[in-house]
């Protein structure tokens, strides 16, 4: 198992440097001068001048200017931002923590959701129910997340008033960041309104989230469906028909479990869509997380915060797909001889 540790390792470094060779490349393509789209400062004085020279090695060749890039970059100088002059480093840490909460909120809709209706669909004997669940993910899946967004923003926000469309709680509320999380935030504030904060900031994550969460969802149906429809028709689910065993003890202890290991393969192949998505859904919302401050630093031609974006989102995913990868590994038993590969 060591051995398969390793080699995922370095599978995620050799990826990272890949990745920075990328963004280091086009780094050298901004039509600006290359000190200030390394350190973010337009017009340095004398001594920052030497400073961010001696920082990237601008006076020596490109593999000495990549190795510095690489150190500077993975020590967490991302350099200033040109708008706000702030370290790029505390923009980021700052607004990771909104998108993270997003996405565990659209993913656990789309689980808590789909993954029944996924096994409904594969036992239930009506026909019509079926082709109407499948219908419907098909449908889900092909509707575009910008006009999803904007259609359930204009109905349960402007028409009938229900939900809050921008923003993640509401400006008179002054919560003090602890988690990064707005929902554990305002649960763990001293304030007096710290309950109504709490209400107003899951009213403000339920349009995004549920938008968010409409692609995952349709993903979950179809492959617990499929899965399900595979494992009740093996030998051991039979047996376990053949003892006596009840349907719902079959469903939830034998075959359920089993069914899911698949899925949880294929979550890892939906994270770069899933990401994607998370940023155009950021922006309708104005959500204040990493694809909403990335949006923002292009527009605004904020050379630092495009780098840091890009590499921030990138590695996570990147990240988080070969740990999927590992869990993956270990839940399937036909999977584990992985563990004892070459390398």
């Amino acid at each position: 198992m060591a051995n398969y540790l390793i080699r995922r390792l370095n599978l995620f470094i050799a990826t990272s440097l890949l990745l920075i060779g990328i963004l280091f490349y086009a780094t050298h393509l901004f039509p600006v001068d290359i000190g200030y789209a390394l350190s973010g400062i337009q017009y340095p004085t004398d001594v920052q001048e030497v400073q961010i020279k001696r920082d990237y090695d601008l006076d020596k060749g490109s593999v000495r200017q990549f190795i510095a890039y690489a150190g500077e970059r993975l020590s967490g100088n991302f350099g200033v931002s040109a708008t706000s002059k702030r370290p790029v480093s505390e923009e980021l840490l700052e607004v990771l923590p909104a998108s993270f909460e997003l996405a565990v909120v659209a993913g656990i809709i789309a689980l808590v959701f789909g993954v029944p209706l996924g096994v409904i669909a594969a036992l239930s004997h009506h026909p019509f129910l079926k082709k109407f669940i499948m219908a419907g993910t098909l449908t889900g899946y092909s509707i575009p997340v910008f006009w999803l967004g904007l259609t359930l923003s204009f109905w349960f926000g402007v028409k009938l008033g229900w939900l809050p469309i921008s923003g993640q709680i509401n400006l008179l509320y002054e919560i003090r960041p602890v988690t990064g999380f707005m929902l554990f935030d305002t649960l763990l504030s001293d304030s007096p309104y710290r309950i109504a904060a709490f209400r107003d900031a899951l009213l403000h994550i339920i349009l995004p989230a549920v938008t968010l969460a409409v692609l995952p969802f349709t993903v979950v149906v179809r492959i617990t469906r499929a899965a399900m429809t595979n494992v009740m028709n093996q030998t051991y689910i039979r047996a376990a028909e053949a003892r006596g065993l009840s349907s719902v003890k079959i469903v939830l202890h034998h075959a359920l479990p089993n069914a899911l290991i698949p899925l949880l393969k294929h979550i890892g192949l939906m994270l770069g869509p899933f990401a994607s998505y998370a940023i155009v859904v950021e922006v309708i919302f104005s959500w204040p997380g990493v694809g909403s401050w990335l949006v923002s630093g292009i527009y605004q031609r904020d050379y630092t915060v495009i780098q840091s974006g890009i590499m921030a989102v990138a590695l996570i995913i990147v990240f988080l797909s070969i740990l999927i990868e590992v869990l993956y590994t270990i839940a399937n038993p036909l999977s584990r001889k992985e563990f004892y590969g070459s390398n």
